[in-house]
């Protein structure tokens, strides 16, 4: 199996359906879950809208490299989202969140050969391949919180 259909697939893991890694995925804990839990404040604690905002915020700026154009997401502004006010709200952004995973593992999927080694924007980021598998730890990462805050409101 080719490299890049590999890695989209690992992707679509962390997002879609995968079990291996964390026994969950992003769907499977955010699909049905209300706007009321998902924007509930615990202490100083991240809302679990604001993780999957934040997560959401870093694939669709990558898909913006992906798609030919500039690197324009910047760290500091990777929390900062207008707040979700309704059920319509909040499953807009799922709609939208789901839809921009897709097209991130399917422009992955569509790379030519050479392309995962190749550099990302700028030497300093290192390779495709280097911050796709960055994408996907990062999104372990913030999953394992959503998972936390989840059960903690439960």
């Amino acid at each position: 199996m080719k490299t890049n259909i590999e890695i989209a697939g690992r992707f679509r893991e962390i997002i879609f359906n995968g079990t291996w890694v964390a026994n969950t995925n992003y769907k499977h804990q955010l699909d049905d879950m209300d706007w009321k839990t998902a924007t509930t404040k615990i202490g100083t604690l991240n809302t679990i809208a604001v993780l999957a905002q934040h997560i959401h915020y870093y694939i669709n700026g990558i898909n913006n490299v992906f798609r030919g154009g500039s690197l324009d997401i910047k760290d500091k502004f990777s929390f900062d989202f207008p707040n979700l006010e309704s059920q319509d709200d909040w499953k807009t952004f799922l709609t939208k969140f789901w839809k921009d995973s897709e097209a991130f593992a399917t422009m992955i999927e569509q790379f030519p050969d050479g392309k995962l080694e190749s550099v990302f924007v700028d030497e300093k980021y290192g390779t495709y391949q280097r911050n796709i598998d960055a994408m996907i730890e990062h999104s372990y990462y913030h999953l394992g919180q959503i998972v936390l805050l989840k059960k903690m409101l439960e």
